[in-house]
């Protein structure tokens, strides 16, 4: 019931599910077992999986940090947004890419819950865009060493499901689903 008109389509987005973001990333083995699982559903149901990664400064593009996760693999004609900023809106071709799909809903998993995912489902909604998150499907690490004050990575990912679940605007559905209940 997205606002974006003469589209119905769907999209499994997997946001930096890269090998810096997620070396030390909680329940990391568990996130990107249940992101396969996901990326297998969209690809058998024939939803379009689309890969996004990040760089910047400390995440140097083409290096072995900015490298997808061993146990991903993005399959051949399979779209991937490089981008520089936390919503993969900006600065990208990605609505370009939605708007080429027929897309109007976005199913997001990956990381940095508090940073990159949050960013990319607000980007989302304020464009129109319905938008699903996948509960158990995105992560994050441990801030709280270096920020006074940080939520643990357990609590962040509570709230934000919390959060998502729970928003509202006109004509757009904001949902949380797990990765077990969630169909293409």
């Amino acid at each position: 019931m997205s606002t974006i008109a003469d589209r119905s389509g769907s999209v499994l987005l997997v946001i930096d599910v890269q090998q810096e973001v997620f070396a030390d990333a909680y329940d990391r083995d568990g996130v990107v077992s249940r992101i396969s699982s996901l990326v297998d559903g969209a690809r058998a149901a024939g939803t379009p999986v689309i890969w996004v990664q990040h760089s910047d400064e400390e995440l140097e593009y083409g290096s072995d940090g900015w490298r997808i996760v061993d146990e991903l693999v993005p399959a051949d004609g399979e779209v991937i947004i490089e981008k520089l900023w936390g919503d993969t809106f900006e600065g990208t071709n990605f609505e370009d890419v939605l708007a080429g799909l027929k897309a109007s809903e976005i199913v997001v998993t990956g990381g940095q819950t508090d940073f990159c995912v949050r960013s990319t489902l607000h980007g989302g909604f304020t464009r129109g865009y319905d938008m699903t998150l996948i509960g158990d499907a995105h992560s994050t690490i441990d801030l709280s060493e270096w920020i006074e004050g940080v939520p643990t990575p357990e609590s962040l990912i509570a709230h934000t499901n919390a959060y998502w679940g729970n928003q509202k605007a006109p004509g757009r559905t904001a949902r949380v689903v797990s990765a077990s209940h969630m169909t293409f």
